[in-house]
This record gives C-alpha cells, structure tokens and sequence, in this order.
C-alpha cells in the first residue's frame, strides 16, 4: 500500500515496477514477430545463454534500442537452423527477424524474450543489401572498372589482404612459394579483418595504404579462407565493392567459397573460387609466358646444331677439294719443271752441237786465210757461249722461282704444319678416319699430332 508523506501518496520503486510487470504482462500476454539488427550477441559459454544487444538504425543513427535475452535451449536450436540453412552460426551485426515476447523485471528491467528466429530472412536481408550495391555500382558507372584494367604479363609483385593465420592465405602461399617451375614471386601482406562489422572499415584501410606505394606491386589479392554467405556479408558493402572497382591495379580475389558469388567478387579483375585456385592462375600466366620462350629455345638450339652440322660438312668438303686440288697442282709442277728441264737440256745439246758444226765449218773455210779468221771465229764463239749461259741461266732463274713457289704452297699443306695450328689426323688401319660410323667399341684408333702420336681404345662411337 502506498504510503503518505507531507499529504502527498508516495509508492515505493518495488510497487511500480510491480505495477509495470501486471500492466505489461496483461497487455502483451501473446508473442509477436520483430525485426531488428542485433548489434551484439553476447554468448556465454558458462550458461549457454545469450543476451543480445537489438537496434534499429535510421540513416547511420540508432532510434531505438532493447534489452533481449536468449535460453540455452531456445539458442540451440535456432543456432542449428541458421547453420542449415546460412552455413554460419548466428553471430554480431546482422538483421534478424525473430519472435519475441515482452517481459518486465523488477530487477532487471525490460527485455524482450526471443523464441525464435527466422534464418531465411536474415538470409534475403543479405541478398538486398547486395542487389543495392550492384545498382549503386552501376548507376556511378563503376561496375567494370577494376575489369577494364591490364593485367601484366608477368603479374610477379603482389600485395596481399589477408590473416597471416588463415588456412586460405596459407594454402595459397604453399602453391605459389613451392611451384614445381620455380617461378619467382614478390610478396607483402597487408594483414586485415576479413569478416565481421570491423572488416569493411580494415580492409577498405589496407587498400589505402596499398594505393600509396601501388608503382611497387603489379597486383592487389583478397584472400580468405571459406565461410557461409552471413560471414561473407561484408563483402557485399558499397565502400568495399567501390574501392575494389575504382583501385589503379587489378585486384584478384580468392574469398573461399563456390556460390552466391559476392558483390566485391564480381567488380574485382579476376574471381577464384578459393585461394588455392587464384595461386593456380598466376601459375598458369607464367607457363603462358614460359612455354613459347622454351620452345623458342629449343628451335634456336636445332637450328644452330644444324647449321654447325652443315657447315662441318661444307669443311670437311672444303678440306678434301684443298687436299685433292694440292695434289693434282704438286702433280702438274712436277711435269712442268720435268718438261721444262728437259726442254732446257736439249736446247742447251743443240747450242751446243750447232756451235760445234759452225766451228768446224770455219775452221775449213778459214785453211786460206787462218789468220784473218781465228780471231773472228773464237770472237764469235765466245758470244755464242755467253749467249747460251744467259739463256740457261734465265730458265734456270725462272724454274727456281717457281720451284720456290711450289714448296711454299706444298709447305702451306703439309700435314705437319697443319699439326701444329691445333688440328690432329685420326687413323684406323692406317688410314685417315672420316666418320665415327666406320669404327666400333673396342677398335684401336692412333690420333697424330704435332709431337707425336696417341693410341685409343673407342669406348663408344655417336654419329649426330
């Protein structure tokens, strides 16, 4: 009963809000639907409770909070609905459509009770929020704009978003570090929150910093490891998707998941579906590189065995017709200074025998006047003898010239000074070896060079 103080009728705090819980539990004596954001779970692990934080924001300001609570019993099942059908737990900063009754404590105040909640609705709140982004992004003309960049040939420097402990950044990083190529790449992690309310914010943080050494990296990755459409939630926020679109160099994701492609996916230059298969296409650009300089090589490589093949073959040619031609001029030399010999011993016969006959005809023809005729005769005889031993010694003159010529050129050939500029002659059976198909393993072959000669055994013989 309230009491009177002053004439004034005064109720004590126990007696109001016992007073609110009849009037409350009179008014509200049926459950009812509500949807709200639930800034906050708080889960404890200790009871199994849950007593989360409900909001309604209004252009970024909240108009309405309350107090909610969430039994043990209550909370498993609805956490094991949302993991059927969100592949996620239920979790902060997401809007819920959840049935609720309204309670009134004396101690604790007023709260709404939850009984249930909707998982498809949190699932099509998802969806919403992305059709909105995909318009924004269209309708600012944006949509396309990280797609419209050039992705380098060689995408090698890359600068990665992601956690240092996730199993999609480690999975990526065994792929690309230990490629069985050896294929080189440079790295830099830009750690960052990948999920939750603060994970737009760090992420959107990361790719500012990025954008300001950007002339360092070829490439942006977003790598994540895999989780249900609610954790990927943030992935589907404008500021996100715009700074993605909008970023200088080509950003590739690897979020970690194959469906309900995300918003950032879709602006991004290259989707894949998990980290290991965004490592896998970076490979791939390599071996697109790599392939044609290999085969490229190894044509350059026959090519340039063939010509030295060709052009081994032109020698030998060349040193066989030198050979042949040396010999066939050593042969006609040898005619020409035997011919010219012999012309010039008969020549010098015939002087002779001519010198003879006119002296013997002057010596008759002088028995009248020998006197006159002696000095005339031997006068002329002695011309006659130095004429011939000019002529004799001009063809000799002229034959040792060219016997000098032709043992400079025989010189120039002979095998031993060919010996020693470095070559070697090579003999089976004593005969010059020309090819490695006319010996056998465990032929004796004798190599001559300019100090001597080797003896081998052929172990093997390889004809190219």
């Amino acid at each position: 009963m309230p009491a009177t103080i002053n004439d004034k009728k005064v109720f004590s705090l126990i007696e109001v809000t016992l007073s609110i819980q009849k009037t409350i539990a009179e008014r509200y004596k049926n459950s009812f639907w509500v949807m709200a954001e639930m800034n906050k779970l708080n889960y404890y692990s200790h009871s199994g409770h849950c007593y989360p934080e409900l909001v309604e924001k209004r252009e970024g300001k909240v108009i309405a909070q309350l107090k909610s609570n969430l039994w043990k019993s209550d909370f498993e099942r609805v956490n094991n609905n949302f993991l059927k059908v969100l592949k996620e737990p239920l979790k902060d900063g997401i809007k819920i459509l959840f049935c609720a009754s309204i309670s009134f404590d004396p101690s604790h105040g007023l709260s709404l009770r939850i009984l249930d909640i909707d998982p498809s609705f949190s699932l099509g709140e998802l969806e919403r929020e992305k059709q909105d982004t995909l318009a924004q992004l269209k309708k600012e003309g944006i949509f396309n704009a990280n797609k419209s960049l050039n992705l380098p040939l060689l995408p090698q420097r890359m600068a990665i978003i992601s956690v240092e402990t996730s199993k999609g950044y480690s999975d990526f990083l065994k792929i690309i570090d230990h490629n069985p190529w050896g294929y080189k790449f440079f790295k830099h992690l830009f750690p960052s929150l990948l999920q939750g309310e603060k994970s737009v914010a760090s992420i959107c943080n990361q790719l500012k910093q990025i954008r300001k050494v950007v002339h360092h990296f070829d490439v942006v990755a977003i790598i994540r490891g895999g989780g249900g459409d609610v954790g990927l939630s943030s992935y589907n926020d404008f500021e996100l998707a715009k700074a993605i679109a909008l970023f200088p160099i080509p950003v590739l994701t690897g979020i970690g998941h194959s469906t309900n492609e995300t918003v950032a996916e879709m602006v991004s230059f290259k989707n894949a579906i998990t980290p290991t298969e965004l490592a896998d296409f970076l490979i791939q650009k390599f071996h697109h590189f790599s392939n044609p300089i290999k085969r490229g090589e190894e044509i350059i490589v026959e090519r340039a065995r063939r010509v030295l093949r060709d052009e081994k073959t032109k020698f030998q040619n060349m040193i066989r017709y030198f050979r042949s031609a040396t010999n066939a001029g050593l042969m006609k030399s040898r005619v020409e200074i035997r011919s010219q010999s012999e012309s010039l011993l008969q020549n010098s016969k015939f002087l002779i025998r001519k010198n003879e006959g006119l002296l013997k005809w002057s010596m008759v023809g002088l028995e009248k006047n020998v006197n006159s005729q002696v000095g005339a005769c031997k006068k002329q005889l002695n011309e006659l003898i130095i004429e011939t031993k000019q002529i004799t010694v001009i063809q000799l003159s002229k034959q040792k010239d060219n016997l000098l010529r032709v043992e400079k050129q025989v010189a120039i050939l002979d095998p031993v000074n060919i010996l020693r500029r470095g070559f070697s002659i090579t003999l089976y059976n004593g005969v010059a070896l020309r090819s490695s198909k006319e010996v056998q393993a465990g032929d004796k072959i004798t190599t001559i060079v300019t100090d001597g000669e080797i003896i081998s055994e052929v172990k093997s013989s390889k004809p190219e």
